[in-house]
């Protein structure tokens, strides 16, 4: 998970490092607007951890060549393309991200999806999940650079909010269970509605959407 260019922090750094902390526990993470306090996102650093599970799996099926997974945390998605044959990258900013993943035998780099990656253009297919339409806190920005790393013609695809309808950017921060917070970061939360009104500006089709296991995507062609 990653920021812009500004000035604020990426996804759970800074401050007491909680996202950190969280990859090292398998803990849960509590994402929060501060001009929306009672609202709360919780975060189960433990599922990005563990095994891909079926529906996880099933976005792998449909590449057609190599897989590069957008922020990518500790690489689950990265182990099960391995597994499976597909070749795949992951990029994430977080050191800690990147050090599990590796170790778990996927292939990440360290760095922002807003700056160059490896074999930029070739992709067939890039992966938004686990909220990641929320990196930066601006999802035509970060459409436009998915629509760049992949091939012309190649997939996009994004897991969306449950709810359809919401489309909101704000500075948030994280805090773990034990209370640790990081410094603020720009995040966003888009519904299936509003992505498809983002997708268009980025210059992408919605080609399908769908529900699995109670999670939302859509899969968008550049």
């Amino acid at each position: 998970m990653t920021d812009t260019t500004s000035t604020l922090q990426a996804f759970g750094a800074g401050g007491d490092e909680p996202y950190t902390r969280a990859l090292r526990s398998d803990g849960r993470l509590r994402l929060t607007d501060p001009d929306r306090p009672g609202e709360v996102v919780t975060m189960d650093v433990g599922r990005w951890s563990a095994a891909a599970d079926r529906v996880d799996r099933s976005l792998l099926e449909g590449a057609d060549g190599p897989v590069i997974d957008l922020g990518c945390g500790p690489g689950r998605m990265l182990v099960a393309a391995l597994r499976m044959g597909v070749p795949a990258l992951g990029v994430d900013v977080s050191a800690e991200a990147v050090a599990i993943a590796t170790r778990s035998g996927g292939r990440a780099v360290q760095g922002s999806v807003f700056e160059p990656v490896p074999d930029e253009g070739r992709w067939d297919t890039a992966l938004v999940i686990d909220g990641n339409i929320g990196i930066g806190g601006d999802p035509v920005a970060l459409l436009t650079r998915a629509a760049e790393i992949v091939r012309v013609g190649g997939r996009v695809v994004v897991e969306t909010n449950r709810d359809v309808d919401v489309d909101r950017a704000y500075v948030a921060t994280v805090t773990d269970t034990d209370g640790h917070a990081s410094s603020a970061f720009p995040w966003a939360e888009v519904g299936r509605t509003a992505l498809q009104v983002h997708a268009a500006t980025a210059g992408l089709t919605v080609r399908q959407s769908w529900t699995d296991g109670g999670r939302h995507f859509c899969e968008l062609i550049a």
